[in-house]
């Protein structure tokens, strides 16, 4: 029988097959923290670095950053950028809209059965959309004095 870690580590390998990719010891090791218990994660490369200084899988800031780039070209992960300084990497590669609270850097999905948009401007010649990112700043309500 499988234990927890072993469930995790399987699901990182299948996560990684599906898509082509060679199922290194380092990419195994972060799928399994990225996809090993089913849900889906917003990280950024500090934030998994984290988690795997905390696993026994630990692997470095630079081996994280390359494959968060793997994962995302090949079609695992999508990257949002807020602020046009900090990604953030989500395991969920549907469009939908983020919500991003500006006080804490947290980045979640929004409901996107709740967005409606309803007419993009053209691309320009010889150009096409690739996607629309929504991301949706948010902050506490301050109290009014």
């Amino acid at each position: 029988m499988l234990d927890s870690t072993d469930i995790r580590l399987k699901r990182g390998a299948e996560w990684l097959g599906g898509a082509g990719l060679r199922p290194t010891r380092q990419r195994v090791a972060l799928a399994a923290l990225l996809v090993g218990d089913g849900r889906d994660r917003h990280v950024t490369a500090e934030s998994l670095y984290a988690a795997s200084c905390d696993s026994e899988d630990r692997v470095s800031l630079a081996t994280v950053y390359n494959t968060l780039r793997a994962f995302c070209d090949a079609g695992l992960m999508r990257e949002i950028t807020v602020d046009g300084s900090k990604s953030y990497f989500d395991t969920n590669t549907s469009n939908h809209p983020h919500f991003y609270w500006e006080d804490s850097g947290h980045l979640s999905d929004a409901p996107s059965e709740q967005l409606d948009i309803c007419r993009l401007p053209g691309a320009p010649d010889g150009a096409e959309i690739a996607a629309v990112d929504v991301v949706i700043r948010l902050r506490p309500v301050r109290g009014r004095g």
